[in-house]
Formats: structure tokens, C-alpha cells, sequence
């Protein structure tokens, strides 16, 4: 049995692909919260396991409006299983319950309820002990199509909502991060995502949601083809190219960041519903899986890069496999290869306390 000495960031699964691209009456019905921990729960590689899971917000999981009585009984559905709670993702979307960030009307009063819904929540959860770190999740809820009418405009309106949730964050001392992800608008490239963090200048209360699958795609310029850092139809052997081009993304974002998802894709787009054209997640053995997880998840865990010393900003790291069939995500050796995949990490770039 390998050793491991690294105790951080602890690692964490995430709850939500057992809801997002999941569609009742179909062959991919939701998986319930209870399965996805118990999944978690089980895997295990070397004597290590999953420390936690990050939640969304969102039914059949969590309702956004949980009674007290329902967070406590969630809190003890995770402490039964060995496990705790870190970030969670505020339902912001229209389809959801929320708005368009930049839609100064109807859409930012949705869109700012949904964000205090899931601040309580989140501060509730800490209150009973079962979360001792992460952050509440958004972005823009905005469709790309939709922001490229007028860009500057729209990246203003967007911050506007962005500025008017850090004050509802912290009111209950939380910290909001927004997910770098092509298919919403002003944050559909990584020169836009830091334009856009730069000009809500809340740097203590926003930041930024770096996972590894979608920002991949802020290389090719899926969404934003002026941004693109790589050549269209780019050779993946051409590992030095490559290595220019994510350190000139990760150099741009890397201090933002205050959340972190390990994940592999294959550089594809994939998506459903409001999702659409989006990052392909792959299983972390995924042969047509485009990254070496453990090389550049350096390039984010460390201070200025791979070279440098682990940066400890985040206490906890965590995998995102959103749209999995659900047979694979019934197996349990894809969840131990998941977390065999974060234990490099953390062996490669954490730290011990």
C-alpha cells in the first residue's frame, strides 16, 4: 500500500452529476443524493477516501428553500457516511428558479434571491459544523448569443448583479465564486472572465472557479474565437505550444481562484438544455482525455505555476464529472479511479497539517 503524506486540500466529490443533463422518463433519470454519498462513501484507494462533497442546490437534491429541520437531516446524512460539506452552487438560472445577470430588471431581482437563498443555506450548513470550508457557486446565467449583442454594456450589467450579490454574501460571510464555462455569456473566455472579475473589484468576496474540463476550452476558443491561445485543428503532441498556452491562462487566473474542480475531457463540447456547448468532462482514465491531470493541476495549486510552492488559498479540492451515463457512474471503480486521480494531485501539489 502506497503512502501518502499530504492531508490538503482535502478532497471532495461533487453530488451534482447526479442531477445536471438528468432528465426523468428518460434513460438517464436523476440519481438521488442519497446514491451519489453513498457512491462517494464507498470508494476508497490506498486506506484514503473522500473527505466530502460539494452540493447543488437544487431538487430532487436540496431545495433552495430547505427548512432548518431539512438542512440538519442533510448535515446528518453526510456526517453518517464520514463525510462533509464544502461549496454549493446557487440555482441562478432561469430554468431554475433565477435570472439573467444582466437583464437589469426581472432577471437580476430572480437572480440575486436565488444567490441569498443559497448564501442561508450555505451559512446554516456552517452553523451546524458539517461545512468548514468552500464557497457559493454562480455565473452569469446569461447565454453567449445574447451578450455578444453588446459586449461592453452587457459585461457591465453582469458586473452590476455580480457587485449586488458580494454584498448579499457578506452579510452571511460567505465568498462567491464564478465558474469560468463557454456557454455563459461575459464569462465564455478567460480574457473576459478576468475583465469581468477586474471590474466588480470585490476580490475579497468574489473570485473565481477554475475546473479543468471548462477551462481547457478557454485555449481553443470555443465561444470567443478572438481569445482563442491555441490554432484551429492544434496538434496535442505539440506539448511545448500547449505549455505556453496554459500558462498564459492559468497566469491570468490562477490569483483569482478560490475554488477548484480536477476533471478530464477530450477538448469536445457537449451540453444539454441551457447548458449547451459546453465542456466535455471525461473519466479520469478516458484515454481521449487531453489532460495529464496531475502536471496541470500544477499549474493551479502552485504559486506563479508549476514551478513554484503550494499556495494553500483553498482547503479543499473537488472532482467535477458532470453528464456521465448513468451506468458509468454506477460502477464503483469509476469513483475510485476519480479519487486515485485526486490523490496524485494532492500527493504532486498539497501539503500536510
Amino acid at each position: 500500500m502506497a503512502t501518502h503524506t499530504n492531508n490538503f486540500p482535502k478532497l471532495h466529490n461533487a453530488a451534482w452529476p447526479g442531477v445536471v443533463g438528468k432528465e426523468p422518463g428518460t434513460d438517464h433519470p436523476p440519481i438521488s443524493l442519497d446514491t451519489m454519498l453513498d457512491l462517494t462513501a464507498a470508494a476508497s484507494v490506498d486506506g484514503v477516501k473522500f473527505d466530502g462533497f460539494d452540493l447543488f442546490l437544487f431538487d430532487p437534491h436540496v431545495s433552495i428553500d430547505a427548512t432548518d429541520e431539512q438542512l440538519k437531516q442533510l448535515a446528518d446524512k453526510a456526517a453518517q457516511r464520514g463525510l462533509v460539506i464544502g461549496s454549493v452552487v446557487a440555482p441562478v438560472w432561469p430554468p431554475t428558479g433565477g435570472g439573467a445577470a444582466m437583464d437589469e430588471g426581472e432577471g437580476r431581482k430572480k437572480f440575486l434571491e436565488q444567490v441569498r437563498k443559497g448564501c442561508r443555506i450555505a451559512k446554516k450548513l456552517r452553523e451546524i459544523g458539517i461545512r468548514p470550508y468552500g464557497i457559493v457557486r454562480i455565473d452569469s446565467a446569461t447565454g453567449t448569443n445574447d451578450w455578444y449583442a453588446d459586449p461592453e454594456g452587457n459585461q457591465k450589467k453582469i458586473a452590476e448583479t455580480f457587485r449586488q450579490a458580494c454584498a448579499i454574501a457578506e452579510d452571511s460571510g460567505e465568498r462567491l465564486a464564478a465558474e469560468g464555462e463557454i456557454c455563459w455569456g461575459g464569462m465564455h473566455s478567460w480574457r473576459r472572465m478576468v475583465q469581468l472579475l477586474e471590474l466588480v473589484d470585490r476580490p475579497k468576496t468574489l473570485g473565481f472557479q477554475a475546473d479543468m474540463a471548462h477551462t481547457l476550452l478557454y485555449l481553443l476558443g470555443y465561444n470567443a474565437p478572438e481569445d482563442s491561445l491555441l490554432p484551429e485543428n492544434f496538434d496535442w503532441k505539440d506539448e511545448a505550444k500547449f505549455d505556453a498556452a496554459y500558462k498564459q491562462m492559468t497566469d491570468a487566473l490562477r490569483d483569482w481562484t478560490i475554488d477548484f474542480h480536477v476533471a478530464q475531457s477530450n477538448a469536445t463540447v457537449h451540453g444539454t438544455g441551457s447548458h449547451d456547448k459546453t465542456g466535455r468532462h471525461c473519466p479520469a482514465t478516458d484515454s481521449s482525455g487531453k489532460l495529464d491531470i496531475t502536471k496541470r493541476a500544477g499549474y493551479w495549486l502552485r504559486e506563479g505555476g508549476p514551478a513554484g510552492q503550494p499556495h494553500q488559498r483553498y482547503r479543499h479540492i473537488c472532482w467535477d464529472g458532470c453528464m456521465f451515463p448513468n451506468a458509468l457512474m454506477m460502477e464503483p471503480k469509476t469513483w475510485n479511479d476519480i479519487l486515485a486521480a485526486m490523490i496524485k494531485v494532492r500527493d504532486a501539489h498539497g501539503w500536510k497539517e
